[in-house]
């Protein structure tokens, strides 16, 4: 990979991520790249290029995103269409997709511009909401779609098919519709399996099921999962990604599936997928 432009986004109410972004443009400029942050973190300094985080994947060969999950989760869907390749750098604790810790920066960053890391590609989620037969809103996502009940709603009832074949209704607080990368995050917290995220498939988790016997389901990549909200008795949502909410009315069908766009992570030279589900879950500590 040949790096000439970087830009960095962060997680901007993080002093230490605002110091880290300023020191990382001064770094690269001195080896003769180019760099430019997000409006909000180039504060510090005047003479520091600035974008719009919209547009800042315009034209860079790599994305730095300073923060943990969340903040990679929202650069995901900024670089969905151009492929541009993110290395996630947390500036707290260590994280399921932002794996290279803060004091590792520069040591990954130098094998960067050498050439010696490795790309690997991570599945998105396209949804869709149907209105009327109407396409209302679409999004791409790296972890999940939720259909969730507000706080004063009752049970909701989801009539999920898969394809063009019936699965089932589910009666429940919600469903949460995971790629493999998104199985550490809410999937997991509902009792959903941990899936590896190079795994082709897509995962169905209902949210606290009013039959005990509704369980997650695994299936393969290249299923269509339409969803079907049936009587609302209060507030209804759609989440992307945790991020993005939309309200969802009685008779709206959701429509996920595999995205053609997939996202490029770089990985971390000092630890494996394993290595971070025993760090984060804490496996082996009494």
């Amino acid at each position: 990979m040949d790096v000439k432009a970087v830009g960095i986004v962060g997680k901007k109410r993080m002093g230490k991520v605002v110091q880290t972004a300023c020191e990382l443009f001064h770094w690269l400029e001195a080896r003769g790249v180019e760099c430019v942050l997000e409006e909000d973190l180039a504060t510090a300094s005047e003479m520091i290029p600035r974008a719009p985080r919209e547009e800042l994947a315009r034209g860079v060969d790599l994305l730095v995103v300073l923060g943990g999950d969340g903040t990679l989760l929202s650069a995901a869907r900024l670089v969905a269409e151009s492929g541009v390749p993110i290395l996630g750098v947390n500036a707290g604790g260590l994280g399921f997709l932002t794996e290279v810790a803060l004091d590792e920066l520069y040591q990954v960053m130098e094998l960067v511009l050498k050439g010696k890391t490795t790309v690997i590609k991570r599945a998105m989620l396209e949804a869709t909401v149907l209105r009327g037969g109407e396409e209302v809103t679409r999004h791409h996502v790296l972890n999940d779609v939720v259909v969730n009940k507000g706080a004063l709603a009752r049970i909701i009832d989801l009539e999920t098919h898969i394809d063009d074949h019936y699965l089932t209704t589910f009666k429940a607080d919600g469903l949460i519709i995971s790629s493999p990368a998104g199985s550490t995050a809410y999937n997991l917290s509902a009792g959903g399996p941990i899936v590896h995220p190079s795994l082709g498939c897509i995962i169905l988790t209902p949210i606290c099921p009013h039959t005990l016997t509704n369980r997650p389901l695994i299936l393969p990549e290249d299923r269509t999962i339409g969803v079907s909200v049936g009587s609302v008795d209060g507030e209804v949502f759609l989440t992307f990604d945790g991020q993005v909410g939309y309200r969802v009315e009685e008779g709206d069908h959701l429509r996920v599936r595999t995205s053609p766009h997939k996202v490029s992570l770089i990985k971390s030279p000092h630890r494996t997928f394993y290595e971070v589900l025993r760090s984060k879950l804490k496996w082996g500590e009494r």
